[in-house]
Parts: structure tokens; sequence; C-alpha cells
């Protein structure tokens, strides 16, 4: 057997990494399509700037970490791209328009390029581009300028979000749940008739490319079902200590709200920072949504989807750590997973002011 020294993702079917963006591409149509729809210029314009950006400064990093060879000006800068292929197309343009699905429309350009910028350079390039970087990299974006250039847009603790409008998380992060079941319906939720991030809003949309996605075997169903089911497991004894009376509603709003359906469908599943066994497919499912649901549920900020997958990233390499890491379900990861899945129903059940008696 001859072993082959490969940079991640592994793919596991005949196919190559361009086709992969390709599917990702194509299954962000639906989404993409709302969002010019919706939000008509502002989504146009913040799709363009992302996708300039984005691939651009992968094509400068390229051409700048690439040895140059030959004697003349035109050798020379043709060596420089000697190793530029498709896929240094296709793998920045699904980071630029995840990344621009995730910010709200009347985010000001001027911070669409700062977090195209960062996404690319600092949370791609410089950790070797494709294939080597560890976080993913349109959350990589998202988080940098909720932190960095929050002093900059108006709101209180909303941030960036508070662009977006009162959205129907912002209602369930202050406890105000009574009066977003009057506000919106769950239809709404559906179709997109609420405000929010520009590709969040329409879970038919999302629901229609993740479909796209687990057909092509794009996506793995692993880490969505864990992350969903996780998320839902974790939500009902939030629901159980906060809205005994609304259990049910309580879940489906806070499945359809934000950017949960959005980031379990194209970010949480990237391969590249994901980890390769089955196995810890689904562990890294149940750490994303519960941080989630901690994060949501006991935080400073309404959402969480970003901050929980850049969370989870960093525990990718000790989850793939080669001497524990295996395709084999081990009756001890069985019982640690479990463990600490219900270790967290009790600390938000409890946390939420849930009781016993």
């Amino acid at each position: 057997m001859e072993f082959v020294k490969k940079q991640s993702p592994y793919i596991r079917k005949d196919t190559s990494t361009n086709k992969m963006m390709i599917d990702v591409l194509i299954a962000l149509i639906p989404v993409t399509l709302f969002a010019i729809y919706r939000f008509q210029s502002d989504a146009i314009i913040r799709l363009l700037v992302s996708l300039v950006v984005m691939i651009g400064l992968e094509a400068v990093a390229v051409a700048m970490t690439t040895r140059e060879k030959g004697d003349t000006f035109s050798e020379r800068l043709k060596s420089r791209f000697a190793n530029y292929s498709i896929t240094n197309v296709t793998a920045p343009a699904v980071s630029a328009v995840i990344f621009a699905l995730i910010i709200p429309s009347k985010l000001p350009i001027y911070a669409v390029v700062v977090g195209a910028a960062f996404a690319i350079i600092i949370v791609k390039m410089v950790f070797g581009g494709l294939g080597a970087n560890i976080f993913n990299v349109a959350a990589g974006g998202r988080m940098f300028i909720n932190i960095a250039l929050l002093g900059m847009f108006s709101g209180a603790y909303t941030g960036v979000d508070a662009l977006a409008g009162a959205t129907p998380l912002g209602a369930l992060a202050t406890n105000d749940f009574g009066h977003l079941l009057y506000s919106y319906s769950i239809v709404d939720l559906l179709v997109g008739n609420i405000p929010g991030a520009m590709g969040e809003i329409n879970a038919i949309a999302i629901l229609l490319g993740l479909a796209y996605l687990l057909i092509r075997r794009t996506a793995d169903w692993r880490i969505v079902v864990a992350t969903l089911g996780t998320f839902v497991l974790l939500t009902l004894f939030v629901a159980l200590a906060k809205y005994p009376n609304h259990v049910g509603n309580y879940i489906l709003y806070s499945v359809f709200s934000g950017g949960l359906l959005f980031g379990v469908a194209f970010m949480v599943t990237d391969p590249v920072t994901s980890p390769v066994t089955s196995p810890g497919r689904f562990l890294y499912g149940a750490l994303v949504a519960s941080v989630i649901v901690l994060i949501r549920s006991f935080g400073s900020f309404p959402e969480g989807v970003a901050f929980a997958i850049l969370f989870a990233n960093m525990f990718v390499p000790l989850i793939d750590f080669g001497k524990w890491s295996s395709n084999k379900w081990k009756p001890w990861f069985i019982v640690g997973l479990s463990g600490f899945v219900i270790a967290m129903c009790f600390v938000v059940f409890f946390g939420a002011g849930g009781s016993l008696s």
C-alpha cells in the first residue's frame, strides 16, 4: 500500500476540491438570489466588494509567496503564478459570498473591505492558504469586524448586528419571547419576512442549499445531525426552564432565528476546518451547538454562531490527534460524548433558572 501525503480538505469521493467549491457556490444560489431580491443594490454591492477583495488579495498573496524565475519581467511575472489555479478563484469566491451573506445589508463598505481583507489574509493565507487554515475564513472576518470595529457602529450591546434591525433573535436574547410570538410567525421566518443578516433570514432558501450539499455529499450529514440535534436538545431544556408553556414554539423560533441554519449548511460543514473522522464530527457538531446555546442564553450578544465555529475550530487538531482519533466508535468515546451532552443539558437548564421542584 502506498501512502500519499495530502493536504486538507480530505475528500472521500471521486471528485476534486474545485468541484466541491462549485457545489457550494451552486448551493448558495437560492440564498444569494433572495438576498438580492430583498436588499437589492445593497446586497449586490457588498457581494461584489467581498468577491473582488478576497479573490484579488488571494492572487496577490499567491504571487508574493511564490519564488520568481526567469530573466525577463514577463517570465518572472508568469513564474509568480505558476502555482495559481482555478481553485484559487473558486475557494475565495465561496468564502466571499458566505461572508457577504452573514453581514447586515447596511454595513458600511469600508467595513466590508476590512473584514474581507482580514479574512483572506490573516485567517487564511497567513496559515498557508487553502487546506492549511485552521479557522473558518468567513467566520473569522465576521467576528473581526464585530469586535475590532464595534465602536464605529450605533446600537447598544448588539454592535454590528444592530444594523440589521430588531431581529427575532434579539427578542429571544432579551427574554421578550411573548412579544416575538405576536410580531413574527414561523412562516415569516421561513420565507425571510424578518430583519437580519442578508443570507440568514430565509430558512427555505438555506434548506434548499443544504439539501443540495447533502445529496452531493459535499456536506457531511454527521456534522449537520450532531449540530442541529444537540442544539434542539439543549434549547429544549432552556425552554423547559424559561417558557414551559411554549416549549415547541421556543425551539422553532430558536432554530429559524439568526444564523444557525446558515452556519450549519455552509460554515460548520467546511471540510477544511472540521474533523476527518466520523466520531470526531459528531463531537465537533455537539461542541459548536453547545457554545451557540450558551452564548444565546447567557452571553452579551444575541448571536453566537460565528464565534462558536471559531471556538470549535481550535479543538479540531485535538479531536483529530492520531493517538486517539479513529473512525471506529469506541466505548470510551460514546460515554464521553454522551456525558458531555448530558452535562450541557444540566448547565443550560439550571443556568436558565430551571428547578426540579
